[in-house]
């Protein structure tokens, strides 16, 4: 598969302040699988968004850095882990001093970053209906077989955003947008960003 690659979105503290998505080959995948906590049988309204302000002492929390950027990596230890089935991903505002959680609403885990939150530090918590796990297995699935439409249209990349989407980037937009809904069912339907990629320079 030279020239195409599978690219992930953000992780960890250092990669949350990066807007862009960074082509990594071989993207792990991680699993679905989080206590108490499932996906199936709800229903959510993606966009719905909610906040808190930290309490909890500034410096409370394990890790160098300003407080941001330590809420930052607990939430992110907390939804590859715990909250794993529920967690979509995060970003950060560095001038507001906010962190931006994207997640399947769960009061469970709500509850745990709005308490661990240091002072000053605001967190914005955004509905999706869709978790980082489930989106890296997608991502895992379409990057098993990048040639699979090859005569229609070429895919050059796919990568989960934090957001709750997938992104496509092809050579003809146009003519892959439809194939690929089609191709994933209406729920993945709803969660595809298809986009222009220029073809990867050989190295």
């Amino acid at each position: 598969m030279s020239g195409r690659s599978r690219i992930r979105g953000t992780a960890g503290v250092a990669a949350a302040s990066v807007a862009a998505l960074v082509a990594i080959p071989g993207a792990a995948v991680q699993g679905a699988t989080a206590a108490g906590v499932s996906d199936a049988g709800r229903t959510h309204t993606a966009g719905r968004t909610t906040e808190c302000v930290g309490t909890r002492p500034a410096g409370s929390l394990p890790g160098p850095g300003p407080s941001l950027f330590r809420v930052l990596d607990y939430v992110q230890k907390r939804g590859d882990t715990r909250f794993r089935n529920v967690f979509t991903g995060l970003s950060v505002d560095e001038g507001r001093r906010t962190a931006d959680v994207y997640r399947i609403p769960s009061r469970a885990f709500d509850a745990d970053v709005c308490a661990n939150a240091e002072q000053g530090v605001r967190v914005r918590l955004h509905a999706t209906d869709v978790s980082g796990a489930r989106l890296d297995a997608l991502v895992e699935r379409v990057g098993d077989d990048m040639d699979r439409w090859d005569g229609r249209f070429e895919l050059r990349e796919v990568g989960p955003d934090h957001r709750g989407f997938v992104f496509f980037g092809v050579d003809d937009p146009a003519a892959a947008d439809p194939v690929l809904r089609k191709a994933f069912g209406p729920f993945w339907a709803r969660h595809i960003r298809v986009r222009h990629a220029e073809q990867a320079s050989a190295l």
